[in-house]
């Protein structure tokens, strides 16, 4: 099993209770009820499972050493008792975008749309993990899948975090994106 491999699945099964999925641009994913992570690969999709996303975790891509420090420093684990809220955000980007250099990239993600600084003001209270598509091959639907997890206190500064980032120039390159809000059940 690679422990670095994860299978969010979207059915009628799954720890977490969907309380909606929205389409922010591109296609929509079919509704579900509720989503289970498992670590590895989902060797056939389950009874009553309309999709399956898969991710690697992976090193930091497009930081730069202080910015690693300051990430491991503040960055909480997930599975907190209190984090009972959270979100899977699934997001592609255009051509254009890998199409650009490394520092062109760069240069966008956090000189102009400070991605890593608007993150990192919302450190402890919301938790994240990214997970890396484009690198399991060309059929994923998706370039990244985000985990954030985070307190129901936390929800609108979770809001305020999404908004900031959308409204950056890196989300210009952006052509599909699903925003799944889900809360833990017991929560």
């Amino acid at each position: 099993m690679n422990a670095r491999l994860f299978s969010f699945v979207g059915g009628v099964t799954g720890t977490w209770r969907v309380v909606s999925v929205s389409t922010v641009v591109g296609d929509p994913l079919a509704d579900v009820g509720r989503l289970g992570i498992v670590t590895g690969a989902v060797a056939q999709l389950p009874g009553g499972a309309k999709w399956v996303l898969r991710g690697l975790t992976s090193n930091e891509r497009y930081v730069t050493r202080s910015e690693k420090d300051q990430l491991v420093a503040r960055q909480p684990a997930l599975g907190r008792p209190h984090a009972t809220c959270a979100a899977l955000i699934p997001i592609r980007k255009t051509a254009s975008w890998w199409g650009l250099p490394q520092d062109e990239r760069r240069r966008i993600f956090e000189e102009s749309s400070k991605h890593v600084a608007t993150g990192l003001r919302y450190l402890p209270a919301v938790a994240r993990r990214l997970h890396h598509c484009r690198d399991l091959g060309e059929n994923e639907p998706f370039d990244f899948l985000t985990w954030f997890e985070y307190g129901p206190s936390d929800s609108l500064a979770f809001d305020e975090l999404v908004a900031e980032l959308r409204a950056s120039e890196e989300w210009t390159y952006v052509d599909r994106e699903i925003d799944i809000r889900v809360v833990r059940d017991g929560a």
